[in-house]
């Protein structure tokens, strides 16, 4: 987690999203809408912000895209979505901002790549007139290096003095330590310019698993900023989903990074709010923060001669996620229960009295009858065609019970 006391503030009316110090780790994400098309970005930031997107990025890259960044925050603004925004800048972002004041207020956060910012004079000119605007309208930044995007002139720089040491680095040694100073020179020259320290995040992203943990490693030693997470290019499929699993849950096992993207290429037909899902369930899942019920289900093996419980688990899994809407706003708490449904006596009635509600099938040779148990108390016994429909009415009996009473209230969840 970031060093500073003060947690960046990313903002946008009345709805304000806390990482660094203390907080949790935050969710973002990313449009790949042409933003120019105010339409289509609409609807997938509502997307995305609905799986659980906290904060998303739209690229601003040209004049249009700059003026369309007004029309899609107003939109959003009447459908009573008010995630933050973030400017994504590349090569002219000093330009469009300056140009187009009105998108510089409607963005809550701006990206810069000091990698694409311009080269010799021009960098310094163009970085300072991106970062004085952040100061003037109260915009904190992300100060984001790509291995793919890295300041050539920074890294032949390195690659020069490291032919002098004694005994040269390798050249993956030069990448990472020209990613890591990048990003620290980066944050450290905005701080000189005027911005709070506790308002810059910064990021050094690479494809590669082992390198990402190592230069964010080296980043959390010699810095105190908001980091970013995320493997960029992470791949499609079960490549990208397992090895941004692994990354980010090496790294905020260890207490690294205070948001996190999952760059994941969507399947061709797929919703892009895999990616938020994705993020959600690690950070869940390493009991960092709750998002949504959990159900626990078992594999099957030879004992589970029908899939019906493979069925039920799904279909309590759907009714979740059609409920969770509603449940969100009215039962504040409920994103904490866990739902087991079990396919046999072996571990079955165990695993259910562990969960605040589950439901225990039969499996081979078992009497045709689901117990179902709730804290741990047998509470009534299920069978029929109607046992998936009578479950659920047990899990909202619960969840009024149990969470109704609970106050709102509760920012960034644990």
């Amino acid at each position: 987690m970031s060093k500073f006391p003060t947690p960046m503030k990313v903002c946008w009316a009345d709805n304000t999203v806390l990482m660094g110090a203390d907080f949790p780790p935050v969710v973002q994400s990313m449009t790949n809408t042409e933003t120019a098309d105010v339409d289509s970005s609409v609807r997938q930031v509502l997307e995305l912000a609905e799986a659980g997107s906290e904060l998303v990025r739209l690229t601003v890259n040209t004049p249009a895209a700059a003026k369309a960044i007004v029309q899609i925050r107003q939109e959003l603004d009447k459908r009573g979505c008010l995630v933050p925004l973030i400017g994504d800048f590349h090569y002219n972002g000093h330009k469009l901002l300056a140009d187009n004041r009105e998108c510089a207020l409607a963005l809550s956060k701006y990206r810069i790549n000091p990698g694409n910012v311009g080269k010799g004079d021009k960098h310094s000119d163009n970085f300072r007139i991106m970062v004085q605007l952040a100061i003037a309208l109260d915009k904190p930044i992300r100060i984001g290096v790509n291995w793919g995007s890295l300041d050539q002139e920074l890294l032949s720089q390195m690659m020069t003095e490291n032919l002098l040491r004694e005994k040269p680095w390798s050249i993956a040694k030069v990448l990472r330590e020209a990613l890591v100073s990048s990003a620290i020179q980066s944050a450290d020259a905005a701080v000189k310019l005027g911005m709070d320290p506790s308002q810059i995040a910064v990021s050094a992203k690479v494809s590669s698993v082992p390198e990402l943990v190592e230069v964010y490693r080296e980043l959390n030693k010699r810095c105190g900023y908001v980091l970013h997470l995320g493997l960029t290019e992470a791949g499609m499929g079960m490549k990208g989903i397992v090895s941004s699993t692994a990354a980010l849950s090496i790294l905020l096992s260890e207490g690294i990074g205070d948001t996190i993207r999952v760059s994941l290429t969507p399947e061709p037909g797929q919703s892009r709010s895999a990616e938020v899902d994705l993020c959600c369930e690690i950070l869940q899942s390493l009991g960092i923060r709750s998002f949504t019920p959990q159900v626990i289900s078992c594999p099957g093996c030879g004992r589970t001669s029908s899939d019906r419980f493979q069925h039920l688990a799904k279909e309590t899994k759907d009714y979740i996620k059609r409920r969770m809407p509603e449940w969100r706003l009215k039962y504040p708490g409920v994103e904490r229960m866990q739902i087991a449904v079990m396919g046999c006596v072996v571990n079955g009635p165990g695993e259910s009295r562990h969960a605040n509600i589950g439901i225990s099938l039969p499996g081979s040779g078992e009497s045709p009858v689901a117990p179902v148990f709730i804290n741990g108390e047998k509470v009534a016994t299920l069978k029929g065609e109607t046992m998936a429909r009578e479950f659920q009415n047990l899990i909202e009996q619960y969840v009024l019970r149990t969470y109704g009473s609970q106050k709102k209230g509760i920012t960034n969840n644990g």
